[in-house]
């Protein structure tokens, strides 16, 4: 992404500012798979240290992993490779928000869908002002 990239677009990586305060306040805790940076540095108003996150592609917080999150809200205070056991079998990835992409939900009514549904099958009666 060029500078007019980084100058206009908030919402894909970081902007000139938050690059700025990373370089001058950050230092680099870790990475996760979706290739997030996470940095800490500086203290805010209650004493906690900032933590932050720079994320790789579109800037979503669904894309921030559990054990990441944790992290940034201060639940575990190393990096989580250290802090938290080996996952489950049982648990899933997690998947960022698919709301405005082609992988959303889109019921069999939609219009993306061809806004035709299914035929009313007549166990409802409809509400008139006559019959009250």
């Amino acid at each position: 992404m060029g500078i007019l990239g980084k100058i206009f677009t908030w919402w894909n990586g970081a902007t000139i500012g938050t690059s700025l305060f990373t370089a001058r306040k950050g230092s680099k805790v870790g990475e996760d798979h979706q290739g997030n940076v996470y940095y800490e540095g500086g203290v805010d108003p209650n004493g906690l240290t900032r933590r932050w996150v720079i994320y790789n592609g579109p800037n979503d917080a669904s894309r921030v992993p559990a054990e990441w999150h944790g992290w940034l809200h201060h639940s575990i205070e190393g990096a989580p490779e250290s802090f938290l056991p080996p996952p489950r079998i049982w648990e899933r990835d997690s998947t960022p928000n698919a709301t405005g992409t082609v992988n959303a939900y889109r019921p069999s009514g939609a219009l993306e869908k061809g806004g035709r549904r299914q035929k009313a099958t007549g166990d409802y009666e409809a509400w008139s002002p006559e019959a009250s």
